[in-house]
């Protein structure tokens, strides 16, 4: 079992930023991604961003391309979301997760077998 613990959310004005934080631990040899998704009111969970352990290779889905970057965290199995220009529809929780590497592709939620509760942010207009 890999446990994980989010910190970071909260509430900003659009073009605003924010930093979500990611730390596993536990069975921490069992991940070969951690990713970032999230859930909007009333729409289904989806992905955001994939970190892949091994080689740092990262993955981004469009909506957020240029304005949202995905690292590793150091000294631990960690990794930090950090989210810039920040818009309305950016709106959400956000849950992080980890799961194999695998042939599998990254936005594939089916894949993710350890999640975190999720944290709030919040973008006002």
């Amino acid at each position: 079992q890999v446990q994980l613990v989010e910190s970071g959310g909260g509430a900003v004005q659009a073009g605003g930023s924010l930093r979500l934080s990611c730390v596993a631990s536990g069975h921490i040899f069992s991940i070969g991604r951690m990713a970032w998704f999230r859930q909007a009111p009333g729409k289904e969970r989806a992905i955001v961003a994939v970190y892949r352990w091994y080689d740092g290779d990262t993955y981004y889905t469009d909506s957020v391309k240029g304005r949202f970057t995905l690292s590793r965290g150091v000294g631990k199995v960690a990794v930090t979301l950090q989210m810039n220009s920040l818009k309305p529809d950016d709106t959400a929780v956000y849950y992080c997760a980890t799961g194999p590497n695998n042939e599998v592709p990254y936005n594939s939620e089916s894949n993710y077998v350890s999640w975190g509760q999720g944290t709030q942010v919040t973008v006002t207009s």
